[in-house]
């Protein structure tokens, strides 16, 4: 029998979620950073849009191959998976590696510069569960080396994705705001 290689948006978006909950991170999670960091910006947010951008972007191809390898590295570095020294390295979460932080910005810049920026300010100030995921694994019994950054990066998306349905929203609010009928594929990707 064939290996399956292909997944539904649907299905990706649940292998996802299942593996992060294993590794100790929820959807709403991430959806706080991506709260707080657009509260700052606009207080109209909700956690809703939130917590959905968080999910849509956990159902996107290339996401699901990041979630999924990032965390199966981290697991093979905490079994002692990896020959040295690359081993020591990604259980050290050697800053001068980069490696995680080129996962993190590939997630991001799925949103553009905006995307990256957010990512840069979650990555440099480490808020909520990104921070909780940093600590634990500079403590020895865990790894999060890729996973710190991928939730970081997810929940960057995510703030970029609320920014961008905000700014919808407000140009359909303009006086000159003429509505045309987009292309299906255009609403099915929102």
């Amino acid at each position: 029998m064939k290996p399956r290689v292909y997944y539904s948006r649907q299905e990706m978006f649940k292998l996802n979620r299942d593996r992060l909950l294993e590794r100790g991170v929820t959807i709403e999670d991430i959806a706080e950073i991506a709260f707080m960091q657009q509260a700052r910006y606009n207080k109209n947010i909700s956690m809703r849009v939130c917590i959905e951008s968080v999910e849509k972007i956990l159902s996107y191809r290339d996401i699901f191959h990041l979630v999924q390898l990032s965390i199966e590295i981290d697991r093979l570095a905490e079994e002692g998976g990896f020959r040295s020294p690359i081993q020591e390295i990604i259980r050290a979460d050697l800053g001068m590696f980069g490696i995680d932080e080129v996962f993190g910005l590939t997630i991001a810049q799925l949103y553009g510069t905006i995307g990256q920026t957010n990512f840069g300010d979650i990555d440099v100030n480490k808020p909520g569960i990104v921070k909780r995921l940093n600590e634990d694994g500079k403590k020895g019994d865990c790894c999060h080396t890729f996973l710190d950054d991928v939730v970081g990066a997810i929940a960057a998306a995510a703030s970029t994705r609320v920014a961008q349905i905000i700014s919808e929203e407000e140009a359909r609010k303009d006086p000159h705001f003429e509505p045309m009928q987009l292309p299906l594929e255009w609403k099915e990707e929102n």
